[in-house]
């Protein structure tokens, strides 16, 4: 019998013998369960697990998954996937065996998500409720590749949201002058704002720049690394992309105010520019769009108003996405399509003006 009760606590124990992945037998043992109902089901599910068997608890499974995905994936990214996990999917679906999960299942669900942004009172957006799906509709894919798991319940029950995020929130460059001339000068909180919009690096990239990654003389900032920044401590990684490894140029006013900035660090090592969380950068962002007026947008939004400022000064798709280090240029066209259309009626006019020379026919 593999459940037997402890005489000393009461408490049952759970105890048995199984062959793990390489074939070995061994021995499992736990004890501390309340009845033998929960110790037979515990050993239950942990031998579903061990063989695999698409039968096993969808919360078993997703843990497999994020242990997986752990080892492929920026730690960053991992913790975004267990949250919407825990948040999201797991309340719906974690105590039903993966295989008995159904289409109507996923569409119940899919509408209790909507409900419960109108209940909020705040929808959520379609980015948001497109990014929930993507992630359910990963987990089956993954067991159906990996685990046998014959369809993904997903694909018959269709999606929701959208990838495509609605207009996209930039500031001109009137208006990045009139927040930043209301911040208090020569801080590291207003160089890091200034470093953001004439750059258009990532804030994780922004965060982890060092005294050496400055180079004041080719006036350029060298871009190899991310940061991201918790209680736990800070966690270093490559770039998002293998094109995020990139150097910047900039321009002089920027070369010289982080030039005089460096200099007012403590010398010895090669320390972090900007030792601070994104979260200041955030909270000043907030207020000083609500003490000014401004058109609230993202930390975030300011990669895409340095995309902006050069599509407005000319710059090609190519040059963009090789300073902003998209993979592709696609990726860039794709983004920033929408901001081009003016441009298309400034070529025609030239066009135009070609025509209108007499040496031309």
């Amino acid at each position: 019998m593999s459940a037997n009760k402890d005489k000393k606590t009461g408490k049952w124990i759970c105890q048995f013998h199984y062959k793990d992945s390489a074939g070995q037998r061994r021995k499992k043992f736990r004890r501390g369960f309340a009845t033998k109902r929960d110790a037979l089901a515990w050993e239950r599910e942990f031998l579903l697990v061990t063989r695999r068997d698409p039968m096993m608890l969808f919360s078993s499974f997703t843990e497999i998954y994020l242990q997986d995905m752990s080892h492929r994936l920026r730690a960053s990214t991992v913790r975004g996937k267990r949250y919407i996990i825990r948040e999201k999917i797991l309340p719906r679906f974690g105590s039903f065996p993966i295989s008995r999960i159904r289409p109507c299942d996923i569409r119940s669900w899919e509408a209790s998500l909507l409900q419960e942004g109108k209940a909020n009172g705040r929808p959520y957006s379609p980015t948001y409720l497109k990014t929930i799906y993507n992630q359910l509709n990963a987990i089956f894919n993954y067991a159906v590749k990996y685990y046998e798991l014959r369809e993904n319940p997903c694909r018959k029950a269709g999606s929701i949201g959208s990838g495509q995020a609605g207009e996209m929130q930039f500031w001109t460059l009137e208006e990045f002058r009139r927040f930043i001339r209301a911040l208090p000068p020569d801080t590291p909180t207003t160089l890091a704002f200034q470093t953001l919009y004439f750059t258009g690096m990532r804030v994780g990239e922004l965060l982890a720049l060092t005294r050496s990654d400055l180079d004041y003389t080719a006036r350029t900032i060298r871009i190899s690394k991310s940061c991201q920044r918790s209680r736990k401590g800070d966690i270093v990684t490559p770039p998002k992309t293998a094109r995020g490894n990139r150097s910047v140029s900039i321009p002089a006013f920027l070369a010289d105010l982080l030039n005089h900035y460096a200099d007012t660090l403590p010398s010895g090592g090669d320390i972090l520019l900007f030792p601070f969380h994104k979260y200041i950068l955030t909270k000043t962002l907030n207020d000083s769009c609500t003490r000014l007026g401004l058109k609230r947008i993202r930390l975030h939004d300011l990669r895409h108003s340095h995309a902006s400022l050069l599509i407005e000064l000319g710059c090609t798709p190519l040059l963009i996405a090789e300073r902003l280090g998209h993979e592709k240029v696609e990726t860039t066209i794709n983004v920033y399509s929408h901001l081009y259309p003016g441009k298309q009626q400034e070529v025609a006019d030239r066009l135009e003006n070609l025509g209108n020379l007499p040496e031309l026919f």
